[in-house]
């Protein structure tokens, strides 16, 4: 049986994550390989009901400590009911953002203790991190008007540039400390230059055996 390995998608809004992990996903079926796509929040029912209770406006203060909680729940249940199992009969995960979401959403913009964030992750996943970790970075206002250009805004597009601003520097410094994972891409250029990077971050797992 072929190793699994996981590889996630993370960035601010608006740059670009849903167009290039379509390219990615594709990009992993040429190559004949058992590929399962998903999200996060999200990616179960049950955590795609918790993605719902998480980005609904509301008009009740959400308790920072209570999001935190509700996106470790969420990441329990799809860990134990889809990406540990596709993990373990060989099947490459793509996932639309992962732990280091948290620590920049929660521990960079909403100002956590990120070893709060580090505790939490290593309950919940005990040893699971990514093999690979691509970063799409851009700054903050132009990620923003890129996504609120396109749909109504969620309760954390909603946020305010200086939000974002943390969030970003959160992602960098963590792509900083950890390089043999990220591979940070420059978000702005044209899809057909940044796809070429994404397909060179790609080019790090060629090595592993995926028949």
């Amino acid at each position: 049986m072929s190793t699994g390995r996981f590889i996630t998608v993370e960035g601010i809004e608006g740059v670009g994550k849903t167009t290039n992990l379509e390219f990615i996903h594709q990009q992993l079926l040429s190559r004949g390989l058992d590929v399962v796509r998903t999200r996060e929040p999200g990616g179960t029912p049950l955590a795609e009901s918790i993605r719902e209770l998480l980005l609904a406006p509301r008009n009740e203060p959400v308790a920072e400590m209570a999001e935190l909680l509700l996106m470790f729940a969420a990441r329990a249940q799809h860990i134990e009911q889809c990406i540990r199992p596709a993990l373990q009969r060989g099947a490459w995960v793509l996932c639309d953002r992962f732990t280091d979401a948290t620590y920049a959403y929660q521990g960079g913009g909403r100002g956590l203790d990120q070893s709060r964030i580090a505790q939490l992750e290593t309950l919940v996943q005990g040893g699971l991190r990514p093999d690979l970790t691509i970063l799409l970075d851009l700054p903050a206002r132009q990620g923003m008007a890129r996504a609120r250009a396109r749909s109504m805004p969620d309760r954390f597009e909603a946020e305010a540039e200086v939000f974002f601003e943390r969030v970003r520097d959160s992602y960098l410094q963590r792509a900083a400390a950890e390089p043999q994972r990220f591979a940070v891409i420059d978000a702005a250029p044209p899809l057909e230059q940044v796809q070429q990077a994404v397909g060179q971050a790609l080019a790090r797992l060629e090595s592993i055996d995926a028949c």
